[in-house]
Parts: structure tokens; sequence; C-alpha cells
């Protein structure tokens, strides 16, 4: 939240930014502070105006705003203000606040634009829900007119461009710019990187950006492919090659024939396979099962693994001839573990693509659901974090997904990202070679109670407790036990703000079993005091 500014001080960020925007326009510090504090804590951002000039300045230069006027705070006539945003700005609502309301009132305002009208003085629950309310009528309003963009859009994103790719991360970049290079060229390219990473979306990007994107792109996963049929798919075969060869078929790479072939999971061909590809790289030449006569094909190549090639070649597993051959231009995808910046960015992107397939409005994630996805590690990498936000759009029925909406899976403390305890046991050259090592005896911890949760559950936590003189009676030991426990829920407790979600992750337990225990302690009491 920031204080009332001039126009010329907005940042250009500041504009842009996705979040929706509520303006608060009343001369009252207390209700102001009131509706902000209910606003930012809906993920919100929220700006102050002194004027309905500055209300408005405001309002359009943000995609989605709700506007929160009291009726005696504004310099004019409220059916102005309105009429002033509602002729400049799709994608804002007007939300009215007085103190004397009455149904004539109420009607003049609601016909003159407002969304909602809120009774002074106020009642948290009824703030919530109607600056809901007022989002997502002014999101649904944004997003109407722009329904043709959205579909051009999404019609971009499949075509495979390199502006398709989303993200911000330096190792994003650092591939984006390799890719660009690599569409200027023909040699052939290598894409490493862990499975769901965007390997397969990276070469058709690569494909777009070619001079070739207006020829065929053909995509095969060799490892999908049985070993007895995978040189009749590559290569194709001739009427009678084998039992079932009752006709001609033309295989992958003719029909790639002045294109681009991207053959994926290379690390999966067989040896002998292996040999066959190596000569169609170096002479552009092939046979067909069951032919002696070569075909010479003009294709461009791009391969990808899921596994290091390097250590599959010192196994005895990959030719070492056919590494080199691939290994012209290498592009390493970093996973989704690696680029935390890039999560929000991503899940955003996905929440737009998937509420546009289901015709829904969603204004997003609440502050728990994003923390819950930064701190998970994403094992499945970007596609599965496309699949949970098909999933949360479909389970969600409030205005923001939460953390009830994300797959169980999201929430689990023993797949939680933990940068201190991350070792790389892999060179640079191959970025998906990450050990996770962490405690199999206790779960993860923020940094600020990470000693106190080692003690949980057990009176052995501090090593002193091991010299002591007698061992401690069961009394003893049950209130040392309960009193550690305390110590350490406090200490999450307050570390996150008091928030039970964040601190329940946190901890490695479920939000209902840290409500239960804070009532056992006297905690949910200690907050009350507090």
């Amino acid at each position: 939240m920031s204080a009332d500014r001039g126009p010329a001080q907005n940042s250009p960020s500041e504009a842009s930014s996705t979040r929706p925007l509520v303006v608060v326009l009343d001369t009252d510090p207390h209700a102001a502070q009131a509706i902000s504090a209910v606003a930012e804590e809906l993920g919100s951002s929220v700006e102050r105006a002194t004027s309905a000039d500055r209300a408005c300045d405001l309002a359009w230069r943000a995609e989605t705003a709700v506007v929160v006027a009291d009726v005696n705070s504004i310099d004019g006539r409220l059916e102005s203000l309105a009429e002033r945003l509602h002729a400049s700005h799709r994608g804002v609502a007007l939300l009215v606040t007085a103190s004397d309301v009455n149904v004539r009132a109420v009607l003049r305002w609601v016909r003159a634009g407002a969304a909602d009208v809120m009774p002074k003085p106020f009642v948290r629950d009824e703030v919530r829900q109607a600056l809901e309310r007022a989002t997502m009528r002014a999101a649904m309003a944004a997003e109407w007119p722009n329904h043709r963009t959205r579909q051009q859009s999404r019609s971009a994103a499949s075509s495979g461009g390199l502006a398709s790719i989303v993200g911000s991360d330096a190792k994003m970049h650092r591939a984006l710019e390799l890719a660009d290079a690599a569409g200027a060229v023909r040699s052939t390219v290598l894409i490493e990187g862990e499975s769901g990473t965007g390997k397969s979306m990276l070469a058709r990007a690569i494909h777009a950006a070619s001079d070739r994107r207006d020829r065929p792109f053909v995509e095969i996963a060799c490892g999908s492919i049985p070993e007895a049929l995978l040189e009749s798919e590559l290569f194709g075969h001739v009427r009678g090659a084998f039992t079932g060869a009752i006709a001609d078929k033309k295989g992958r790479f003719l029909a790639a024939h002045g294109g681009t072939i991207f053959l994926d999971e290379i690390n999966s061909a067989p040896l002998a396979m292996q040999l066959k590809l190596l000569r169609v790289l170096q002479e552009k030449r092939f046979e067909p099962v069951g032919s002696e006569e070569s075909i010479d094909v003009d294709v461009r190549v791009i391969v990808a693994a899921n596994q290091p090639l390097e250590a599959l070649v010192l196994d005895g597993r990959f030719r070492e001839d056919l590494f080199y051959r691939v290994h012209v231009l290498t592009i390493g995808l970093p996973p989704l573990r690696e680029r935390p910046d890039d999560i929000e960015t991503l899940a955003q992107h996905f929440l737009r693509l998937k509420c546009a397939d289901a015709n829904r409005t969603l204004l997003g994630f609440t502050p728990e659901a994003l923390g819950a996805m930064r701190a998970y590690r994403w094992p499945g990498n970007v596609r599965e974090l496309e699949n949970a936000m098909e999933r949360a759009t479909i389970l969600c029925r409030n205005a923001r997904i939460d953390i009830s909406d994300l797959p169980d899976r999201v929430l689990r403390s023993d797949l939680r990202v933990d940068d201190e305890r991350t070792t790389d046991v892999g060179s640079s050259a191959s970025p998906w070679r990450q050990t996770n090592v962490r405690s199999a005896i206790t779960p993860a911890a923020t940094p600020t109670v990470s000693h106190a949760t080692r003690t949980i559950g057990s009176p052995f936590g501090n090593p002193s407790d091991a010299n002591a003189s007698s061992s401690p009676s069961p009394t003893e030991l049950a209130s040392s036990v309960r009193d550690r426990e305390r110590e350490t829920i406090l200490a999450a407790l307050e570390s996150h703000g008091w928030n039970r979600t964040r601190a329940s992750i946190a901890l490695g337990i479920d939000r209902s079993t840290l409500y239960r225990k804070m009532i056992d302690l006297g905690l949910a009491r200690h907050r009350e005091s507090a």
C-alpha cells in the first residue's frame, strides 16, 4: 500500500501489475485503513486517493480496478464519478460506502453505476464479500472486450514461437537466447532437461524461428515406441518387409523432408538404432525396412534427453560417436524448482488459459496458495504445474484459488524445496542432476524455527540432555515435551505473523492439527491476549 501520489510518480510496473487494484477514496483514515487491510488480505494492491480525479487516474492505469468511494468524500456528485469511470475503463467497479443509507439513496447509486453499497460502520466479513464481488465484476468486464485478443493469444501460444514461452528466470533467458541463435542455423540441437520442463515446446519454438517454419515439424518420442517398431516408425518400410506389412509406409524422417524432426527421449533409443541414427545425421540418407534403395532426405534434427548423456556414454548405454554428433549446440532447461520466481508467472499464465477454456473468471491466488506453490519442489515441473492449475480451475468455488484447491502433493513436507540442503551432484552442463538431501527424521522448517523443530515430540532434541545426572520421571518427561512443543509452535506462529496455514506448512503438519494443538497448549488464548 502506498500514499496518495502525483501522476508523474506512478511507475510503469504499477500500471502493468496483474494484481487487481483497489482505490480507496475516503477522508476518514480509520475507514480507509479498514478497507485497505481487507483488500490486501485478498491479494489486491491498494492505493489511497484524496479526490475523484485522482481515483479515476489510478483506476485508468490498472487492468482491473475497484474504486471504494465514500459519498461524503467525493468532491462532486457520485453520479459524475461513476460516469467518468465507466466511460473510460470497462474493467472497473464502483463500491459505495455511506453512513446514512436508505432505500432511495441505494437505488440512485446503483442506477448511477455502483456495483454495491456498504453501510458504515463496517462489518469485516461484509467488506470482504463486497470487495470480492466487485473485483470479480471488474475482472469480467475487463475480459469481455478482450475475448478475441485472448483467442489470438492462445493461437499464438499453440503456434510454438519463442514469444509463447513464459519465464523471466536468468537460466531461462539463457536457454531462449540459445534457441533464438539455433533458429538461424541448421546445426543439430540437443535439449537437456528433466521430464516436463518444456523440451518439446522449445523444439517447436526453434523450428518456428527458423527458415523452415512453413515446412513440416515432426515429433517422435523414442521411448514410447517398442524397439521392434521404432525403425519402421523412423524410416518406414516396404510391403512385405515383415509380417503385417501389407503396404508401403512412409517413415517420420521422410514426412519431415524439408522441415524439422524432433527426436525426444533419444537416450531411450536402442544401441542398434543409435547406429542408424548416426548414419542419417552424417549422410542425410537411409533405407526403409525391407528395402535396399537409399532415400536422400533434407531435415533439420533436434534431439532431447531426459537423462545425462555423458553418464550413459560412460555406462555403455549410449554411443560415444552419436553423442559427439548431437552435441553441437546444447540447450539446458532448468527444472521448475530452480526457477522459483517463475512459478507465480507460469501459474497465472496457465490459470488464464484454463479459465478461458472452462469459460470461468478467477482473480488469481490467495497468499497461502502462492506460498505453498513456491515451497513445493514440482517434480513433474511445468507439466505438473499446468495440470494443477487445470484441477484448481475446476474445483475452485471462490474468487481466488486457495490452498484447499491445490493437489494434496503440494502440501507434503517431504516434497518441499530446501535450498540449504540441496546438493548439486552433477556438472553445470547437466542442470537437472540435483539431489535433495533432507532429514529422514523431522520435516523441514523455516530457518527461524529449525532448531526447535528438531525437538517436536522428542525429549532428546537437546544434546545436553544426554549428560543429565538422573533420568527424568514420566511426569517431568511429558512436561518437557509439552513445553518444547509449545515453544516450537509459538515460534512458527510468530515468524509467520500468526498465519496458521503458513505455520502448519513450515512445521509439516495439517492446519487442523495445528489448531487443535494451539487450543491444547493454550496458544489460542495467548493470541487473543497478545
